[in-house]
């Protein structure tokens, strides 16, 4: 993993998609690292809102502690490449690893994370940044992505993107997760 070469991919943790899934705190807290990990190692972000005139824009949490310039993008389909401004907006980045977390599971995150490793792209997961309404979908909707995606945590990819604690951003981001 390198910081480079990735892209971050926040995929609908919003208002109410958040309250309805069985993690959601843990959900919310862990993206809210992810972002800002990224703001602080100028990973770029792009953050996706199913439909947000009903379910609500991305959580407060997380929208404060993302970079600036990060595209937020309207989406109705379920893969959010399948979006036609997603896709640009990702394929002005250059990258060829996508960190993702989001909601949900079992749906959007799979559909997108299959999309990429069918397209050439590597997939990284993280699994409790993640949710899904209940646990056994999230649980097999993990299982299954197993066959095209690596599935980590939070705390596993950000010191494999920091790589080593004479980072100069090591002490900062590990206090994150204290």
């Amino acid at each position: 993993m390198d910081i480079g070469k990735s892209v971050l991919l926040i995929i609908d943790i919003q208002e109410k998609l958040i309250r309805s899934a069985f993690n959601n705190e843990k959900v919310e807290n862990r993206a809210s690292i992810l972002a800002k990990t990224a703001s602080v190692l100028g990973i770029p972000v792009i953050v996706t809102e199913q439909y947000p005139k009903g379910l609500g824009s991305t959580i407060e949490p997380i929208k404060n502690v993302l970079p600036e310039n990060t595209a937020v993008l309207e989406k109705t389909c379920f893969n959010a490449f399948a979006e036609k401004n997603i896709l640009e907006t990702f394929k002005k980045l250059k990258r060829k690893h996508v960190i993702i977390c989001g909601i949900e599971t079992h749906i959007c995150v799979f559909q997108t994370a299959e999309w990429l490793a069918k397209n050439g792209y590597e997939a990284t997961i993280i699994a409790d940044a993640c949710g899904s309404r209940s646990e056994y979908e999230h649980v097999l909707g993990l299982e299954n992505l197993k066959d095209f995606a690596k599935i980590k945590t939070t705390e596993m990819v950000l010191f494999e993107l920091l790589k080593t604690a004479k980072h100069p951003n090591f002490k900062e981001l590990q206090a994150l997760i204290k």
